[in-house]
């Protein structure tokens, strides 16, 4: 939900005093200058630096630039910038601060006879003399350290007040009354430690700052703003993107020689344009810059589309990438990166860009084995709460007049909503209670004090079935954060009402979590619920309600449990988890109340009896009984982020993740009901760069006897007998009936599936200008003694218009015994 947030009035003339406070101050810097073209036109990611160094900073995007240094004398102050002739200029500095402007010059590209006469294409040359020297260039700084700075910024124009009926709200203050402005600006200073073989690379947050928020904790991350097109291909927004120096570039590339020149060095640098030969590819097209006989990457003007990503919202990436050489260790090194972005949806426009600069890098670091551990990612205590004064010694780029006044108007707004007043005058509006609200729902919160209770809406759960018709879900819930750091509660009571029943259902919870870094969390629960026999739950109650409503076929199938139980569950260790629970129940059979349709076909109902649908005989005898579960979650060579709040685990691709569980029923009214089952989990997902990616999840289990247990106690398959694709597809199956192949023995199945992106489809003319994505799978199922069932499917995602690509359809054909089946299947993907 968005909130609606109530507008405050501030003094623009005492905002106005701080803003240029803000600006006088950051103007002690030791050499400052603004930096143009010929046209006066102010020049942003210009790279300064010393000569014969890899220590600098770039101008922003008024022009204006800050280059720090430790004393007076005579220096070589270096300006280069893709597109325009690198100068150099000589000063002597005599006292501080420093004023610099220049004026750069468009670069004079020049392409000789000999490349116009060649027979061979002078630029193929090129790219393959850069693809083989790859290896060697990046030996160059196969370990380093560095100082990292980012910056970034997200602006809207003419934002909607409301997406879907729901309110934006003022988008954090800092739009004027066209709803246009800035909605996110943050900064950050970090120290990287990189290591190529093996790879490894970790970052240290030493500030990071975030206009307008309390918290301060930014989205620029060093390793994911890490574009790196040596590589053969390159991470972007969730695709795989071909580098143009790929081992494979020329299946993908057409490369054209734009021309030639010298750098500041008299060193020959070429200027190679970049042509994707199938515009739907996850390919760049633009200008990368590659200097002659060292064939290292000198500069990279790249642009990739939403369509070229993989995401269709986005209109198009710019990747500005610059180097400079560095004679510690023969090699050309990137000092500075934008990426400039587009995107938008439903009116909402953003225009953004991550900006970064990289410095004073030593590359003989002494690593040791303790340099790099599973924490890639880490916050130097008080990282997030440095002051203003600290930021304008630090910044290494200096803000424009509009970051600078938003920072200023933010961080007044902050104070203000913050502070108990506005906090209850917010809640004052949000609180109001109105003749819907015992339908549509309520809470009632205080912000301040940082808890809320809530009356859940019964309308939203309105659901059908054939043993209690129609039937609502409604209950009370009480939070409350305890602090900042993941510590909270959450306690109530839900009840569910049948109306063909005529009886209610409570059920009461507590669940206590103490922190977001190991996630301790504890749960007591008790009452009377109807769980599926199946607890992974496969049929929807939306499903259920139309098919039954409108078809008759009514697959839902439960039974009533009155319970209690106490749960916990904990991160053990990096990579480890365990949960367990207790639960004793009163489980008995539930029996149809109702024939109620609205459209049904002239075919009786179903029992609610999954062993026998057409009979209506009882599944299962009443009876008592305890459940004991421990389980365990294993992620092999585990990375994390350790914020200073949470920690975030960010898996490892390289291995599968391992679940293993023990349950144990005992101390049944029947001893025949008792039972002990083992079962385990093997998931993993696998980036094939431009081939796409690659999925799979197998489950099996055993029991330690072959007992005639509860129905509900079998091993259950996920099935599907409707023609919506399942939610979770790599957990069910698509045409299998949903209790044929429940088992008390042994049980395995296995789910894999294969998206090529647009690999295969992007490269078919025609059909590649619909952007679709081939999708294969493949299912099989092992239950006891049956023979194997088995299902494999081809669809297509990535269906729509534009940016409206939501829609997935699937051709399944499936196999037991001799017995074959197919259809389609459609699902809804985001």
């Amino acid at each position: 939900m968005f909130a609606i947030i109530k507008p405050i009035d501030f003094d623009m003339k005492k905002i106005t005093l701080c803003t240029l406070l803000l600006c006088c101050f950051s103007s002690f810097a030791q050499i400052t200058g603004r930096i143009t073209d010929t046209k006066q036109n102010p020049l942003s990611f210009v790279s300064v630096y010393l000569d014969k160094t890899v220590a600098g900073t770039t101008s922003n995007d008024n022009g204006n630039y800050e280059l720090n240094i430790k004393k007076t004398g005579d220096y070589s102050v270096v300006f280069q910038f893709l597109g325009y002739k690198t100068i150099k200029k000589t000063v002597s500095i005599a006292s501080f601060p420093f004023q610099l402007d220049v004026i750069l010059e468009d670069e004079q590209i020049i392409l000789d006879e000999i490349s116009i006469s060649a027979k061979d294409n002078p630029a193929n040359k090129i790219i393959r003399n850069a693809i083989d020297s790859k290896d060697k260039n990046t030996d160059n700084f196969r370990e380093f350290t560095t100082n990292f700075y980012s910056r970034g910024l997200f602006k809207v124009k003419e934002a909607p007040e409301k997406i879907l009926g729901q309110s934006l709200g003022d988008l954090g203050g800092g739009l004027d009354s066209t709803r246009t402005g800035i909605i996110y600006l943050s900064e950050t200073v970090s120290e990287i430690t990189f290591q190529k073989k093996p790879r490894n690379f970790k970052e240290k947050i030493i500030a990071s700052k975030v206009s307008g928020s309390n918290n301060g904790i930014s989205f620029n991350r060093a390793e994911e703003a890490d574009f790196d097109f040596y590589g053969n291909t390159v991470f972007v927004a969730e695709s795989n993107l071909v580098s143009p120096i790929s081992d494979v570039a020329f299946g993908y590339y057409t490369f054209i020689l734009e021309g030639s020149f010298y750098d500041k060095n008299g060193r020959l640098i070429n200027k190679v344009k970049v042509l994707p030969k199938r515009d739907n590819d996850r390919v760049f097209g633009g200008f990368i810059y590659i200097v002659e006989d060292d064939w290292a990457i000198y500069g990279i003007d790249l642009i990739a589309t939403g369509k070229q990503v993989g995401i269709p919202i986005i209109d198009e990436l710019k990747f500005k990438q610059n180097y400079n050489y560095s004679e510690t260790n023969n090699a050309w090194i990137k000092i500075s990166q934008t990426i400039d972005f587009k995107f938008g949806l439903f009116g909402f426009n953003i225009d953004g860009r991550f900006s970064a600069g990289y410095s004073n890098y030593n590359f003989n670091p002494e690593f040791t084995k303790k340099t790099f551990t599973k924490e890639v990612l880490s916050f130097e205590k008080g990282a997030t709460e440095k002051d203003t004064v600290f930021w304008n010694l630090l910044r290494p780029v200096p803000l424009t007049l509009e970051e600078t006044e938003d920072y200023t108007l933010k961080d007044s707004i902050k104070v203000v909503r913050k502070s108990k007043k506005y906090l209850d005058s917010v809640d004052v509006k949000r609180n109001k209670f109105n003749l819907l609200s015992p339908i549509t729902g309520y809470t009632y919160s205080n912000s301040y004090k940082k808890w809320s209770v809530s009356f859940n809406s019964p309308l939203a759960s309105l659901a059908y079935n054939t043993v209690k018709g129609w039937n609502v879900f409604t209950g009370v819930r009480y939070f409350k954060r305890l602090n900042d750091k993941g510590k909270w509660i959450n306690t109530g009571v839900t009840f569910n009402y049948g109306i063909s029943e005529k009886k209610i259902r409570p059920v009461f919870f507590f669940t206590k979590k103490w922190n977001s870094l190991e996630r301790p969390r504890f749960s007591i629960s008790g009452g009377i619920t109807t769980p599926q026999f199946n607890n992974r739950n496969p049929i929807s109650r939306l499903n259920n309600t139309v098919y039954s409503l409108v078809r008759k076929e009514n697959y839902l199938k439960i039974y009533e449990q009155t319970f209690g139980k106490i749960e916990y569950s904990q991160e053990v260790t990096n990579g480890f988890s365990m949960s367990g629970s207790l639960e004793y129940a009163n489980r008995k059979p539930l029996f149809n109340t109702t024939d109620y349709v609205t459209l049904g076909r002239n075919i009786a109902f179903q029992s609610n009896n999954p062993l026998d649908p057409t009979g209506f005989t009882a599944p299962f005898v009443q009876h008592n009984i305890a459940s004991l579960n421990i389980g365990a979650k294993i992620v092999f060579d585990q990375k994390y982020l350790s914020y200073p709040d949470r920690k975030f685990a960010i898996g490892n691709s390289k291995y599968p993740a391992v679940s293993i569980n023990y349950r144990k029923n005992f101390g049944a009214s029947s001893s025949e009901f008792n039972s002990d089952l083992f079962t385990a989990n093997l998931r993993q997902f696998v980036s094939l760069g431009n081939f796409g990616n690659f999925r799979y999840n197998v489950r099996s289990g055993i029991f330690l006897q072959q007992k005639d247990i509860p129905f509900m106690d079998y091993l259950h398959a996920n099935g599907n007998q409707v023609k919506l694709a399942p939610s979770n597809k790599m957990t069910s199956f698509g045409l299998l009936n949903y209790y044929q192949f429940s088992t008390n023995d042994k049980y395995a199945e296995a789910h894999l599936e294969h998206n090529f992106k647009g690999f295969l489809l992007g490269k078919i003319p025609l059909i590649n200008k619909l952007n679709f994505h081939l999708v294969t799978g493949a299912k099989g199922l092992f239950t006891g003694e049956r023979k194997p069932y088995a299902e494999y499917s081809i669809g297509l995602d990535n269906i729509g218009v534009g940016k409206w690509r939501f829609l997935r359809v699937d051709y399944v054909k499936s196999n037991f015994n001799g017995t074959k089946g197919d259809g389609f299947l459609f699902g809804i993907t985001f």
